[in-house]
């Protein structure tokens, strides 16, 4: 793991080849303990990174993503759905990479994302497939899961990365940067504390969907990356909000 900025511990570490999380800790107020940011970045031909984190944390994304490639060569802005720490600085971010786009499915598109950006976004359909040089990835809509009507995943194809975005999120700050060891147990802990998701009706059929992809890695947005078993581990999830 690299410390890209000492004063805030804003650290990069590779999950997977040529896939890199960025995250930074934060301490939450109230004396309620701390939570990370992550965000995810694909170095490639066509370079992109995974969530853009909230505006105000973008000088420290930026300095940790200069850290691996000149930050005017990403070509993707992706995001699972319009929210502050999934988008925030977009736009920051398309000024910096001036050949960029933003990217992500054809809802958040067409309700928010092609009049809140600077530019227009590349949208992709229910599992459409996108080349980024030797990686490609991957669109998976999921409705609701576990929030917002434009939700939706990204798999990484060559690496079996699923950016799973907010599920599994796991609060704390002392957390490795990538594990094998559970991770569902520390999310449900969260989730029964501060409930997140919709719980849509048709989770079971978008976990089943997930799984069915069978990753290797789970790219989270809050917390430890993880590694194993990730069809097993999104079925695990599925029952879990079933009970």
């Amino acid at each position: 793991m690299v410390i890209t900025n000492t004063q805030s511990g804003t650290n990069v570490y590779e999950v997977a080849e040529g896939i890199y999380r960025i995250n930074t800790p934060i301490a939450l107020p109230g004396g309620v303990g701390g939570f990370s940011f992550n965000q995810y970045l694909i170095v490639d031909d066509e370079s992109l990174i995974f969530h853009t984190g909230p505006r105000k944390m973008f000088p420290l994304v930026r300095e940790a993503v200069a850290s691996i490639l000149p930050v005017e060569r990403l070509r993707y802005i992706a995001f699972s759905h319009v929210e502050a720490d999934e988008c925030g600085s977009l736009n920051e971010w398309l000024a910096v990479a001036p050949n960029s786009s933003p990217l992500c499915g054809t809802i958040a598109a067409m309700v928010s994302v092609n009049d809140l950006a600077d530019r227009s976004a590349r949208s992709l359909e229910d599992g459409e497939l996108l080349s980024l040089g030797k990686n490609s990835i991957r669109w998976f809509d999921t409705p609701h899961l576990p929030h917002g009507w434009d939700c939706g995943f990204l798999m990484e194809e060559r690496t079996k990365t699923l950016f799973c975005g907010d599920l599994f999120t796991q609060g704390g700050v002392e957390i490795e940067p990538l594990t094998e060891s559970d991770i569902l147990g520390k999310s449900e802990a969260f989730r029964h504390g501060m409930d997140y998701f919709s719980h849509t009706k048709n989770t079971r059929l978008l976990l089943d969907k997930l799984a069915a992809t069978e990753p290797a890695t789970l790219a989270c947005m809050h917390g430890s990356a993880w590694r194993g078993d990730g069809a097993k581990l999104l079925r695990d999830l599925a029952d879990a909000l079933s009970v």
